[in-house]
């Protein structure tokens, strides 16, 4: 008889680890993002711009850009079951978004080589036009999202 367990897929991985990381992520649901998509190294949220996100100008305050593309890179670089935390992120803004934009953060893996990965994350309106373009370095920390 075989009992040899058998790991579970790359995809089946990335799944079970943003669905462990979505039940406690209270930021991103209170802020009404979406998961859209996940994938090994890969992950799209979505969210729309309230008038509570704007700032001074009429514009998406720049801190709620960086939360939807933060989030984005948190779910990416956590997908193969090693808790995996920020070391450092830097966001370029590159044009405006207003309150009603529905916005979406598709995040990359660009590399990934022992405790540490480079992620791309871009957050686009509806239209296509790019709103900001972020890179978050990641270390990975002691600790897996699922149970052994």
């Amino acid at each position: 008889m075989n009992t040899t367990i058998e790991p579970m897929n790359p995809q089946a991985l990335a799944e079970a680890c943003a669905k462990a990381m979505w039940n406690d992520d209270n930021a991103s649901q209170r802020l009404g993002m979406r998961l859209e998509h996940i994938a090994p190294g890969e992950a799209t949220l979505s969210m729309t711009l309230t008038d509570a996100m704007t700032n001074g100008h009429g514009n998406a305050h720049g801190g709620y850009l960086f939360t939807l593309a933060d989030s984005a890179f948190a779910f990416a670089c956590n997908t193969y079951n090693q808790l995996t935390v920020a070391q450092h992120c830097s966001i370029t803004y590159t044009a405006p978004a207003a309150r009603g934009d529905r916005l979406t953060a598709i995040a990359r893996e660009v590399s990934r080589k022992g405790r540490s990965g480079i992620y791309d994350i871009r957050v686009s309106r509806e239209d296509g036009t790019v709103i900001a373009e972020f890179r978050g370095h990641a270390r990975t920390i002691n600790g897996t999202l699922l149970p052994a």
